[in-house]
């Protein structure tokens, strides 16, 4: 274990000399982690300390954009991000679009959710894997399958190739949906005080979703993890909310981030509770 945590140091050391490039966004995967391992049980919150590298120092959420960082180190790692879909049909199937761009099955954010909990489910045997990794991607790909555009076109890959003005300044919907919503209600609402934002959402976990949590946290069957469910739900609000009024050269201003905050902010939420949920029932 001390092995893996070494390795996994010199990884990050090495990837942060380049570029970061954010799938959420920086904020949207740390508010995600953040909520989840505040509901963790204490055997999967004692699990998830002993895996942590020690520089994390038991924050989950401090590294929860790792595996966005290490795609220029773990290029193969880069297809695991999304689940694109066909172009208009709006649902996910995994056998038909949970592939990379060479057509290799499995590679795609659904199957490396499936994976990595198969891995992490070694905890405490005499495991090939290094667990450190699996807990980050897992935690990480869990908020990508809940960025709808991260199950969004195949023809303009997920928004990335939608030009768009966000206000005054030029983003693709991608990047808008990653990042910009996040931002622009944290700035607006909470005066850019990233904590009061998470409160917020934890508030609406307790009091507006109360009746909805269970739902969002059980898995069908013995299912240790369910992302074919996450995906279904991230195109249809893809459909729904991302694309709808976002033609290319269009410029997104109060109505659509407006209307699209409530989307964002339930992803949010869902993928903290269903994080927290997959990794209560690894380390139970």
């Amino acid at each position: 274990m001390e092995y893996y945590k070494i390795q996994l140091v010199a990884i990050v050391s090495f990837i942060f000399l380049f570029q970061n490039i954010q799938g959420w966004g920086e904020e949207g995967h740390y508010i995600t982690c953040k909520i989840a391992q505040s509901r963790l049980s204490d055997t999967a919150a004692e699990a998830v300390k002993k895996l942590l590298p020690d520089y994390a120092q038991n924050d989950l959420a401090s590294v929860c954009t790792w595996a966005d960082r290490v795609k220029f180190y773990l290029r193969w790692s880069s297809p695991l991000h999304y689940a694109d879909t066909p172009p208009r049909l709006c649902n996910f199937q995994y056998n038909r679009d949970c592939k990379d761009l060479d057509g290799v099955k499995g590679r795609c954010v659904v199957g490396a959710i499936n994976n990595y909990t198969t891995q992490l489910l070694d905890y405490g045997k005499d495991t090939q894997y290094n667990l450190t990794q699996a807990l980050l991607f897992l935690s990480h790909f869990m908020g990508d399958v809940h960025q709808p555009l991260h199950t969004g076109f195949t023809t303009d890959k997920g928004g990335n190739l939608i030009d768009v003005h966000w206000y005054r300044r030029k983003q693709n919907l991608h990047h808008v949906w990653d990042a910009n919503i996040i931002e622009t209600e944290e700035e607006r609402f909470y005066d850019s005080n990233r904590d009061d934002f998470i409160s917020a959402i934890q508030d609406n976990i307790t009091k507006t979703w109360s009746d909805k949590v269970e739902g969002w946290e059980i898995c069908s069957s013995d299912e240790t993890a369910c992302p074919n469910t996450y995906a279904s739900e991230g195109i249809q609000a893809a459909c729904q909310w991302a694309y709808k009024g976002a033609p290319e050269d269009s410029v997104l201003e109060d109505d659509y981030f407006l209307s699209r905050l409530p989307i964002v902010n339930l992803r949010l939420a869902q993928g903290g509770v269903r994080l927290a949920a997959t990794l209560n029932r690894i380390f139970k």
